[in-house]
């Protein structure tokens, strides 16, 4: 059976995740990943009108000149929201730190407002594990298994309700800092979730910076080797971490390494 065509846009771990589902189904005949490719998306679908576009996590805006070569259908979007709810860059990480427990999966037709097309298909899970990597995956492989199922024949979208919009910003390293004096050990803990691969939550054990990146709320009466005491009095426990220009490694040889050195 011949293989329908897409053109895929995107980058970062989403479309990642999302491109493995969809290469085994569809003929990727280009991907995008920056503002260049867009000359190339371009001469691909005026020479080959029945390619369909696929999105995820681009980064680039796409301007109306390249929206209207896909239409009617539009470039489909997978956008890891429960859409109008976290529009723009970060929703899964804002959905971590704001301290949801589910997490959703849009797929939407692209137009040029941020977030804002119908909505052509969405899912929420409410048991996935709280690990930013897992959520990313998951999200994404739904998204893409269910543009397999229904690319040769899509439903009406459905506008959205622009007035329950909420909006997300681009991560920086400041959003990264943590404050264990100001901050419950919750907040503190959904910070190192969110921000793992990037920006990294950094904390100074034994005089060293370290990137924290595995870490849990210590259990009542447990005795933990790396702790971090927190505005509530509950415990961040520090599984496993990695010292400025060093290896990543677990609480207790850090402990063996570095806290000799201070003795």
């Amino acid at each position: 059976m011949k293989k329908e065509k897409i053109i895929f846009f995107g980058n970062g771990p989403l479309a990642e995740a999302a491109l493995e589902v969809l290469e085994k189904h569809f003929e990727v005949v280009f991907r995008a990943r920056d503002k260049v490719d867009l000359e190339t998306v371009k001469k691909l679908k005026s020479s080959h009108p029945e390619i369909h576009g696929v999105l995820a996590s681009f980064g680039v805006i796409i301007k109306s000149d390249i929206l209207e070569i896909f239409e009617p259908e539009g470039i489909l979007n997978i956008h890891p929201s429960l859409l109008p709810l976290y529009r723009g860059a970060s929703p899964i990480e804002t959905a971590i730190l704001n301290g949801d427990t589910e997490f959703s999966i849009s797929i939407m037709k692209l137009v040029k407002g941020m977030d804002a097309g119908p909505i052509y298909y969405q899912e929420t899970f409410n048991d996935l594990p709280l690990i930013k990597s897992e959520i990313y995956r998951e999200l994404a492989e739904a998204g893409a298994k269910w543009i397999v199922k229904n690319m040769t024949n899509l439903p009406v979208p459905t506008p959205q309700d622009d007035t329950k919009a909420t909006f997300t910003q681009k991560i920086d390293k400041e959003m990264a800092v943590i404050n264990p004096t100001t901050e419950t050990a919750e907040e503190i803990l959904r910070k190192i979730i969110a921000f793992q691969g990037f920006p990294k939550v950094r904390f100074t054990f034994y005089n060293q910076k370290c990137i924290i990146l595995e870490a849990r709320i210590a259990k009542m009466g447990e005795t933990a080797l790396l702790t971090i005491e927190c505005k509530d009095g509950g415990i961040i426990s520090v599984d496993k971490l990695q010292p400025e220009s060093k290896k990543p490694m677990d609480a207790k040889s850090f402990i063996n390494g570095y806290a000799k050195l201070l003795q």
